[in-house]
């Protein structure tokens, strides 16, 4: 048991600087050396837990997508609408892409598509199904227009989110990305909400707080 503790910390500690080297130097440029060396590790180390450096990037965003998801879980259990949810789900990895430098490093990873042989899909695949789940809710809820397609909408809500902070990464290093999200909104709802609707929700990506 205590052999087990001890190697998850040591696992952790190098996704963590795995994580930090490629948030700041970007898969190719990033080196197993430089890797061990900033989780305070020995190559043998590093080698004993993870075979290559692909593997090391794919444990990174493996992490990422698990601290998303679990907020995103942790949101949904909060019962709000399910327009309001959507929206508070962009704020909240929105926040989560300033703060955190394992979801920074992770999704860095999965938009260069270059990173790997076999381009990683999985948590786009997950964040589109969440959305278009809400996307149904929120129809079901009268907030939404029926005509919207809820696949549909997850498909173009998603990269337009990614495309979003991708330019902020580059022009602000993600410092403006929740006034972005909250724009990307506000061009977004007049085409989706319901008739009669878009009076009461057209102030509703400047009114809804993340932070716990």
């Amino acid at each position: 048991m205590v052999k087990q503790a001890r190697a998850r910390i040591t696992r952790d500690a190098i996704v963590a600087g795995a994580a930090e080297v490629f948030r700041r130097r970007g898969y190719g440029s990033a080196s197993v050396a430089e890797i061990a060396a900033e989780s305070g590790m020995t190559k043998g180390a590093l080698y004993f837990h993870f075979v290559s450096k692909d593997d090391l990037a794919r444990a990174v965003i493996e992490e990422q997508h698990r601290r998303t998801m679990t907020a995103v879980a942790a949101t949904l259990e909060e019962g709000r609408p399910a327009l309001e949810t959507m929206v508070v789900l962009c704020l909240g990895l929105a926040e989560q892409l300033q703060a955190d430098r394992v979801v920074q490093a992770g999704v860095r990873l999965t938009t260069d598509v270059s990173t790997f042989e076999q381009p990683v899909a999985d948590p786009y695949r997950d964040w589109m199904r969440t959305l278009a789940e809400l996307t149904r809710r929120g129809i079901a809820e009268g907030d939404l227009r029926p005509e919207v397609d809820p696949e549909t909408f997850a498909r173009f809500l998603s990269p337009a989110f990614t495309g979003v902070q991708l330019v902020s990464e580059t022009l602000t290093d993600h410092a403006d990305l929740l006034q972005r999200v909250r724009e990307l909104w506000a061009f977004v709802l007049p085409g989706i909400v319901a008739t009669g609707r878009a009076k009461a929700l057209q102030g509703l990506p400047e009114s809804v707080g993340v932070s716990r």
